[in-house]
């Protein structure tokens, strides 16, 4: 009969607390969506969206497990004191995880990047899709998602491709040492001012910028929007190709004369 008394109270709580942390983490997902949607609904930056959404998951599940632990009997003051006791430890356990959470933060305290930006840093580049609480996502050209820790963007170095509303392309190409220098100018220049993106002010640039071994290279510079950035890229590569083609005009490329003498 004692050791019931003893068992079954203890049962119950810990039944009663499983009871509740399995109600409640299926309640947090429910209002988890809610407050996304209605997020997602307000006029608020897209930026900060699916940081908030994120930072009241982390809120709810923190109460979540407040209420447990305080359903299992266990004293919140002293649950905190030795929490604070083992503080050390912790932090240092948590070390990467706070500064990811500072380096979110700044990102959204700094606005250095949005969502729907073209990014490189951390050693990695994409389209920002979302800046949550510990990491920030980002999508490749080609569809994968990458998952990069804040303090990685936050602390180093980092370039946003759509800043500025216009971008320089720049080209170098290489043209025989017996091809007439003016005519290759007038020919290139001609190419990329008919370009229906590419901007005439400021003028397309046109010049020789090195005498190589092979070939004197033509330096290449022009203007359009940000968005036209890959379009005009590989339209004037293209373009560029075809003009040789139609030209008969070679393309350069390193060659070495190797002659061989045969002793007899």
């Amino acid at each position: 009969m004692d050791w019931l008394e003893i068992v079954l109270p203890i049962a119950k709580s810990i039944a009663l607390a499983l009871i509740v942390l399995l109600v409640g983490l299926a309640v947090i997902r429910v209002i988890t969506k809610f407050v996304a949607k209605g997020i997602d609904r307000s006029k608020m930056d897209d930026t900060l969206k699916p940081f908030l959404t994120s930072m009241a998951g982390t809120i709810l599940k923190i109460l979540l497990v407040l209420t447990v632990v305080q359903i299992l009997g266990v004293d919140i003051t002293s649950f905190v004191a030795i929490i604070a006791a083992a503080g050390f430890a912790i932090g240092l356990a948590f070390q990467g995880a706070l500064a990811n959470f500072a380096g979110g933060v700044l990102l959204l305290t700094l606005r250095p990047i949005r969502v729907g930006d073209y990014v490189e840093g951390g050693g990695y580049s994409g389209t920002v899709q979302g800046i949550k609480i510990l990491y920030t996502e980002l999508v490749t050209p080609d569809n994968k998602v990458i998952f990069v820790p804040n303090a990685s963007l936050s602390n180093t170095g980092l370039t946003n491709y759509n800043v500025k509303e216009t971008r320089r392309v720049d080209f170098a190409f290489g043209a025989g040492y017996e091809t007439n220098a003016d005519y290759v100018i007038q020919s290139l220049t001609e190419i990329v001012s008919k370009h229906p993106l590419v901007f005439q002010d400021p003028a397309p640039f046109v010049k020789i910028s090195e005498h190589g071994e092979s070939a004197v290279v033509y330096t290449v510079r022009v203007w359009s929007k940000s968005e036209d950035y890959w379009t005009v890229h590989f339209d004037v590569m293209e373009d560029v190709k075809k003009w040789f083609e139609n030209d008969e005009l070679s393309i350069p490329y390193p060659q070495m004369d190797v002659n061989v003498s045969q002793k007899h």
